[in-house]
């Protein structure tokens, strides 16, 4: 690797190494030899004068790509495609004058572009149910233990570590659903000329419109495709850029909030992500285990946030039939934003499968609260042992305000209960009060709740989509 010039992050550090070869060049020039194959077969079949030999020469070129050749043309003609069909007839000389018969540019530009777009989404969809099947593991594991809630950033009625995993689980449940559908949705080009008429295929095909929409279908048909875009102009409608972008953003949205919330509860430690036994989390405080692959998922979503705006500004900028003011901008925006989810996955599948739960404290911080919380229990319990409602009201009201002093000025633990012990006024004792406090008693459906979604929605989903599990990430930094 180069030293002395300028290396993407996503190439050295984040992207696996499979979705950096969707995006590479040699998976693109590949692609548009086999398009143009493709092209070839299917305009023979129609009955253009296109040789059994011809086609053979050019499948037998078709991974060999002779760059150098086509570097050397693309500097005198300023044309990325016409100086790679210059290059493919140079090793092909017997089927040069066929290659790219009828084409436009686009055709190998946009089609390639959609065909590593649906890789590239199937891939995603592999890490993103695989990392589904991770938290749905864990939900179901801890959907029981209670802890604080928060809102507002401040402790609230209890929940369970399971639940709020299942709210995790439940935003990456409809970005899957969202992948699925412009993953079954995504169209393909296929071969519709300068401006999308056609015309070049009817001047071929001696104005025989039923031939150029069969070369239309067969190209689509080797190419896994039911079918082609019905209109465009030269180009595939670039707002299928823009609502595919927003799948990908909706990934970054859910990965940070589930971060996010990670960093937090690692705060409080309550929940750490993993931590090797070597890892070092501050170079200046070893003792510290920071949540640094959480930040990073953070970090990479923003720019994916971020990013996705350039797609749709696109779409909105495209003038009648094409202009290329997308191209520089789709080559980057949309790389990228695939190359960083497949970061945020990646490094999600190895958070998931190491997630740290501190039962312990979590409940030392559930019953520093609880007492607050059990109030109305508590109130309740006294009218029934014959106390005044407004009154004994009244008395947790100053009690609660007391302790809530004690604990934010003095630093002292809850002692609510132990003003309202000695009040006779409440006729309990210390055993019986906290006989109220179970944590369990204050999680309302939380338990159940995670359990109907896991069992009635994430497994029959994980079960129809069993053959694309099992995916893991190790991370090199």
């Amino acid at each position: 690797m180069p030293r002395d010039v300028y290396q993407s992050p996503f190439s050295t550090r984040y992207a696996s190494r499979e979705m950096q070869h969707l995006f590479s060049e040699e998976h693109k020039f590949r692609t548009w030899r086999r398009l143009w194959v493709a092209l070839a077969e299917a305009e023979q079949v129609e009955g253009l004068a296109i040789t059994d030999g011809q086609i053979a020469e050019l499948k037998a070129h078709i991974n060999d790509v002779n760059y150098e050749d086509a570097m050397r043309r693309e500097a005198q003609c300023r044309h990325d495609v016409m100086s790679h069909v210059y290059a493919y007839g140079l090793q092909c000389p017997g089927a040069k004058g066929i290659i790219h018969l009828g084409a436009t540019s686009c055709y190998v530009g946009d089609n390639t572009d959609l065909l590593i777009m649906r890789d590239a989404l199937a891939l995603l969809h592999k890490k993103l149910l695989s990392t589904m099947q991770l938290l749905a593991d864990f939900a179901q594991r801890y959907a029981a233990l209670p802890a604080l809630a928060y809102t507002h950033y401040q402790p609230a009625q209890l929940t369970t570590v399971g639940k709020r995993a299942s709210l995790w689980l439940y935003e990456l449940y409809l970005d899957q659903q969202e992948l699925e559908h412009r993953l079954q949705n995504l169209p393909f080009l296929g071969c519709k000329g300068t401006t999308g008429t056609q015309a070049s295929f009817l001047e071929l095909f001696d104005g025989d419109e039923a031939k150029a929409d069969a070369v239309d279908a067969r190209i689509a048909k080797a190419f896994g495709f039911s079918g082609t875009v019905p209109v465009c102009g030269q180009t595939y409608s670039r707002k299928w850029d823009a609502m595919v972008a927003n799948v990908l953003s909706g990934i970054a949205q859910s990965c940070m909030k589930f971060a996010t919330d990670l960093r937090l509860l690692q705060s409080f430690k309550e929940m750490e992500e993993p931590f090797e036994a070597g890892q070092i989390g501050s170079s200046a405080m070893p003792y510290k285990r920071n949540p640094m692959r959480c930040e990073r998922i953070c970090a990479l979503a923003r720019y994916v946030m971020a990013d996705c705006l350039n797609p749709a500004l696109t779409a909105g900028a495209q003038g009648f039939e094409r202009t290329l003011d997308d191209s520089a901008n789709k080559r980057i925006a949309m790389a990228e934003a695939f190359l960083a989810v497949d970061g945020i996955l990646d490094i999600m599948l190895n958070v998931c499968d190491g997630l740290v739960v501190y039962p312990k404290v979590i409940r030392a911080r559930v019953m520093a609260e609880l007492p607050f919380m059990a109030t109305e229990n508590i109130l309740m319990d006294a009218v029934k042992r014959g106390g005044d409602r407004q009154e004994l009201h009244e008395k947790l009201r100053v009690y609660s305000q007391r302790a809530a002093r004690a604990v934010k000025e003095e630093g002292a633990e809850n002692p609510l209960l132990e003003y309202i012990c000695a009040d006779g006024a409440f006729g309990t004792s210390r055993q019986e009060l906290e006989a109220l406090l179970d944590p369990a008693r204050f999680t309302g459906r939380a338990a159940g709740q995670t359990q109907a979604f896991v069992q009635g929605t994430i497994r029959p989903l994980l079960q129809s989509h069993s053959a694309l599990l099992g995916a893991r990430a190790t991370l090199l930094v």
